[in-house]
């Protein structure tokens, strides 16, 4: 899938589910509870722990990717140096979400020809961000002034893409769309680990509908 098909895929489904935290024997049976519900668009979040964490990650996305396929959009998440870019590339990555602004980073996505969601707050990162090549800024956390900001970040800057991330929840989806975000990550809220290690997956299921639910009522295009 090229990049602007990955990108339109994002824009369409609004919501980017993030699974972080969650046990290689559970994230099979995991994603298949968000797509059942939905949700198509999954963040795969690389634990930095150590190198062992990080290569369980990858391999995270890998089973993924061979187990689903197209059926499921699959990106990483908090990847912090281009040589994870690469990896998780590599594994089936093909977006790169990180919680903050890197060039280095940036560039080496764009170079491999996945698309690029930095982090950003102010307006000056996200303008840098999106100077040096961000298909999508990822406002983050954006739940902590709300809606009200990236309404206030898109007067000037609405010919940025914007994603929302953090403090996002299902009472407050709509509200971050009207104001002009592109799509949503929403991780604990959307998939909380105490259903996953229960093995509670009827509930995911139903969180992801609810969810969908949401943004479809939203009538944000």
């Amino acid at each position: 899938m090229n990049r602007t098909a990955i990108l339109e895929q994002i824009k369409k489904g609004k919501i980017v589910a993030i699974l972080r935290g969650v046990a290689a024997d559970k994230i099979v049976k995991t994603a298949e509870a968000l797509a059942d519900g939905g949700i198509r668009c999954m963040e795969i979040a690389i634990s930095q722990t150590n190198a062992d964490t990080v290569r369980g990650t990858m391999d995270s996305i890998r089973i993924l990717k061979e187990t689903f396929g197209e059926k499921v959009l699959l990106g990483a998440g908090t990847v912090l140096t281009s040589g994870q870019v690469e990896e998780a590339t590599r594994a089936g990555a093909t977006y790169i979400i990180s919680p903050n602004f890197r060039k280095a980073v940036v560039r080496r996505t764009k170079e491999i020809g996945s698309v690029s969601i930095p982090g950003a707050f102010t307006a000056s990162e996200a303008v840098e961000a999106y100077e040096t090549g961000a298909d999508i800024v990822k406002i983050f956390p954006a739940g902590l002034l709300g809606p009200a900001y990236i309404k206030a970040l898109r007067g000037p800057l609405g010919h940025i893409p914007m994603m929302a991330v953090g403090g996002v929840n299902a009472q407050n989806i709509p509200q971050f769309l009207k104001a002009g975000v592109c799509s949503v990550g929403v991780g604990g809220n959307l998939v909380p680990l105490d259903a996953v290690n229960s093995g509670d997956f009827e509930q995911l299921r139903q969180t992801a509908a609810d969810y969908v639910k949401c943004v479809r009522s939203s009538r944000v295009s």
